[in-house]
């Protein structure tokens, strides 16, 4: 089968496009045809070892996948072959990825997709809002009725977060650029600062004068000063993104506030985790609640191309669908 993948830990040019060998499902797997796979910021740590995790070489990368199931193992029950179905935890921890015509997936990390939803459409958006629901639910512990700042809103993680807390009854004020108010807007946001501002911290206290019930930092600016001070008694700091951060912690301000700060990777969730946060995401999807702002699709053999866009900063809020049927 075609596959990207590489040899050794390396830079985006380590990704080679060839052939390999195709998977064999064991009695617990689900064989899956890809539709498409995309690129996440912890496919380009996975891929030059800044985030060690097992893998064996050739080591197929990507973590998202939406596909039809072609086989099942003996021991499989609830997929059947035809199957429109989606998994975004392959490409680390000892599991071969998702840039490959055919995939392996573990039953237990494979949902099926809504009927209504297109497979492409799903694909965009898998892994940012399966993460943006676990650091909001699982690990933030949100509330209906609390207030949320949402940091880093217009990007991928950030605009399904924004989705996630409307949706659950919490008030939301988004920071980004000021262009991107009306996208955070439409999303739910009840609030809005450009994070350039000098007047930044007064607008998030005009919109929340007792402090915000859950700050969620997804742009790894990691601004742990000013998080903390605009915390209510209470507060929670979601850390969702900041490989390389080091910031500051004011403990004094923290303590005092009673506050928490968490560090949360979804590549920690576990099986259970993810499989509620599919339940949510499938809802959403079929509601159509939850969408890419942009989507380009690219052929799997642009992997290496399209790693390196995403490393220099020239994706920001949009997806690129790698496609194995992709016809340019």
């Amino acid at each position: 089968m075609k596959a990207a993948y590489i040899e050794g830990f390396g830079p985006a040019d380590a990704i080679r496009f060839g052939e390999l060998p195709p998977p064999l499902e064991g009695p617990t797997d689900v064989l899956v045809d890809v539709i498409a796979t995309t690129v996440n910021p912890v496919d380009t740590f996975v891929r030059s070892g800044a985030w060690r995790t097992p893998v064996t070489f050739p080591f197929v990368i990507g973590r998202d996948v939406v596909g039809t199931v072609s086989a099942t193992g003996a021991g499989v029950a609830g997929f059947a072959v035809g199957d429109v179905v989606w998994c975004n935890s392959l490409g680390h921890g000892g599991r071969q990825g998702a840039a490959a015509e055919r995939v392996v997936v573990p039953v237990d990390r494979l949902y099926h997709l809504p009927g209504p939803v297109s497979p492409t459409d799903a694909a965009a958006v898998l892994h940012p809002a399966a993460t943006a629901y676990l650091g909001l639910f699982t690990h933030g512990a949100l509330r209906t009725g609390e207030t949320v700042l949402v940091v880093g809103a217009a990007g991928n993680v950030g605009s399904a977060a924004v989705v996630l807390a409307a949706e659950a009854g919490a008030r939301v004020m988004a920071t980004a650029r000021s262009h991107d108010e009306e996208h955070c807007r439409g999303l739910g946001a009840e609030g809005f600062a450009d994070y350039r501002e000098p007047e930044l911290i007064d607008r998030c206290r005009e919109f929340a004068p007792h402090g915000f019930d859950l700050v969620v930092d997804a742009a790894g600016w990691n601004d742990l000063d000013t998080a903390v001070g605009l915390l209510a008694f209470r507060g929670r700091v979601m850390v969702l993104a900041g490989l390389r951060s080091r910031p500051v912690l004011p403990v004094g301000p923290l303590y005092l506030k009673d506050g928490s700060v968490t560090g949360f990777v979804i590549s920690r969730a576990t099986t259970s985790e993810l499989a509620e946060a599919a339940h949510a995401l499938n809802r959403l999807l079929a509601q159509g609640r939850l969408r890419s702002r942009a989507v380009e699709e690219a052929p799997l053999s642009a992997a290496a191309e399209v790693h390196a866009r995403l490393e220099r900063g020239q994706l920001h809020g949009k997806r690129v669908l790698l496609r194995p049927d992709f016809d340019a």
